[in-house]
């Protein structure tokens, strides 16, 4: 059984950070593309941040978040990270680790979301 576990999440104050962590039992993440998603009450989700299947690392991010997020994989935890700095009020959001196989695209997997809230 395919699980992703988001954790991190939680209070910070304006300027402040937060790191997320997706822990992935069930898949290897080597074989996966990992999106990090947010979405905010009454808004859509929206990408956040991508990091490439082992061998590609590439890493993309919303213009939103470019210059204050990293995305980054530890290949031994079978973890993805998304390092917040600079946090805004907008950034407040429910974060969703989305994890969807390099070569059979069927092979989609969400995890159930860890809320950020920045405020003073």
């Amino acid at each position: 059984q395919v699980q992703l576990v988001e954790s991190g999440g939680g209070l910070v104050q304006p300027g402040g950070s937060l790191r997320l962590s997706c822990l992935a039992s069930g898949i290897s993440f080597s074989n996966y593309e990992t999106t990090w998603y947010r979405q905010a009450p009454g808004k859509e989700r929206e990408l956040v941040a991508f990091i490439s299947e082992t061998g590609g690392d590439t890493t993309t991010y919303a213009d939103t978040v470019k210059g204050r997020f990293t995305i980054s994989r530890d290949k031994g935890k079978n973890t993805v990270h998304l390092q917040m700095n600079s946090l805004k009020p907008e950034d407040t959001a429910t974060y969703y680790c989305n994890a969807r196989h390099w070569a059979s695209r069927s092979l989609d997997y969400w995890g159930q979301g860890t809320q950020v809230t920045v405020a003073s």
